[in-house]
């Protein structure tokens, strides 16, 4: 991708945060906004560093983490094409308080907090759209939590696996069965140590998982590829 050609205000006329946005208003925008490539595990900011943007990926995947007083890292989000992060601590004039690394060679749009709250002064829709965003990620990480607290291991496997496929054949372990009994197959994006970093659970136990499903007919693995014949058995696994 030729990022001299890259026209960032269509671009951002396809994320939810802008979709209202009117072509004026996505060409200020735009001004304030920056494109770079990372090359696979290239650090992209570190904890402490100033936060004066927010971050989109627009190819390739981003890993948000943070490293324990001993050493071990816990994966907080792994940030694929159209996810966004940072957009609420932009705002508190503070520091990053993660780290994020290049899981892959990644293109990565940045939108600056000048133009952002310019853009919100002139009106105040903008504002309500920021705060649906942020209002979104805060859901996400109250999920985390009580699929972390009440949650197996197991359901938590099959809940990242029903969650990787596409939107109309999805569903999650947390509620109704999933009712599409077609053969899908999804692709893990990164590194199983990294997938278990993210459901906190340990790598060792992700494969004993895996090859559990496996056993029992409910997946089939062929290294980074999975196939599920019917996602509704996946789904209504833990619920027998």
């Amino acid at each position: 991708m030729d990022i001299q050609q890259f026209d960032i205000p269509r671009y951002l006329a396809a994320l939810p945060l802008f979709q209202e946005m009117t072509p004026a208003e996505l060409q200020r925008l735009a001004l304030g906004c920056r494109l770079r490539r990372y090359a696979r595990g290239d650090t992209v900011f570190r904890v402490g560093m100033p936060c004066e943007e927010f971050h989109v990926t627009v190819t390739g995947q981003i890993k948000l983490y943070a490293i324990s007083p001993a050493g071990q890292e816990k994966v907080i989000e792994l940030a694929g094409p159209g996810i966004s992060f940072a957009e609420a601590l932009m705002f508190t004039d503070r520091p990053y308080i993660v780290n994020a690394q290049a899981l892959a060679d990644t293109l990565m749009l940045s939108v600056g907090k000048a133009a952002v709250v310019r853009e919100i002064e002139d009106d105040p829709r903008f504002a309500m759209h920021m705060l649906a965003g942020i209002s979104r990620r805060l859901h996400g990480l109250v999920h985390d939590v009580q699929a972390y607290s009440l949650h197996s291991g197991m359901q938590r496997v099959i809940g990242y696996l029903l969650h990787s496929l596409p939107e109309d054949s999805a569903s999650s372990v947390n509620t109704a069965p999933c009712t599409d009994a077609v053969a899908l197959n999804v692709s893990l994006p990164v590194s199983k140590a990294t997938i278990a970093s993210r459901l906190s659970i340990t790598p060792e136990y992700f494969s004993r998982v895996l090859h559990e499903l496996e056993q029992a007919g409910l997946i089939r693995m062929d290294k980074r590829d999975i196939h599920i014949p019917n996602a509704a058995r996946l789904a209504s696994h833990t619920l027998q």
